[in-house]
């Protein structure tokens, strides 16, 4: 049996560029030991590493409003994923990877969704979408009940991982350690966010950044707000740990 280890993300728009799949792809290769197969489904893989497996972004119909947000990562929840099979690690373009990728293709064998536990709704069993796990095929009751409703759908549900988590029956949540938010877990709280750096915890796998400020941003100390007034507290000083494993 091949011990290849299949990660995936998604790139589409112009939200995020190729600089950072070929980031991200940099990353997973420093931190596997095993075979690596890495899947990027996108629209336009000009200036992609040729490295890169490249894979057109699967087919699903969403309202025009949702066509391009994060809904259309349910698209990898139908029964067929191109010629993928078995177990695949998504994990989205803008996170930092500073662990070992083993370790999530190791965890909880018997599952076939696992998830990061939402760090905004802890018990109430939400899951992050930034770094999943999910065996091809299994939980196509997600993409079928969107495709049957799927303006009823996204009108009903706040975000798409809510509704994800809440259709999933069964899921299995990582270990807390090894996927936290920058924003939300690691950036000191105001106003000590403008006098302290935020840390790099020793056993945390993948750094993820939801909302501004992105891993380039927080690297530079730079947080792009244009609401003047909510630039009074959002302020994030240099991150070096960051320059060291986003690259």
């Amino acid at each position: 049996m091949s011990d290849e280890q299949t990660v995936i993300c998604m790139k589409w728009g112009t939200a995020y560029g190729p600089d950072y799949a070929n980031t991200l792809f940099n990353m997973v290769r420093r931190h596997t030991t095993r075979p690596l197969r890495f899947v990027c489904f996108t629209d336009d893989e000009q200036g992609l590493d040729p490295a890169i497996e490249t894979k057109p972004l699967p087919p699903i119909d969403l309202p025009e409003s949702h066509r391009w947000k994060a809904w259309r990562k349910i698209a990898l929840t139908q029964k067929t994923l191109d010629d993928l099979t078995g177990n695949v690690l998504f994990l989205d373009l803008d996170v930092v990877v500073t662990g070992g990728i083993d370790d999530f293709f190791d965890y909880a064998p018997e599952a076939t969704y696992c998830v990061i536990e939402n760090w905004t709704q802890l018990g109430s069993g939400i899951g992050n979408t930034s770094v999943f796990r999910l065996t091809v095929g299994s939980h196509t009751e997600v993409y079928d009940t969107l495709m049957a409703d799927p303006a009823g759908t996204v009108a009903k549900h706040k975000n798409s991982q809510t509704f994800q988590s809440r259709t999933i029956s069964s899921h299995t949540f990582w270990p807390a350690p090894w996927c936290v938010s920058f924003k939300h877990t690691l950036l000191p709280p105001f106003p000590l966010n403008f006098v302290k750096t935020a840390p790099l915890p020793p056993d945390a796998k993948v750094i993820c950044f939801t909302g501004y400020p992105n891993p380039d941003h927080a690297r530079d100390g730079v947080w792009p707000e244009k609401v003047w007034y909510k630039r009074l507290r959002k302020h994030v000083r240099p991150t070096p740990w960051i320059a060291e494993h986003w690259r």
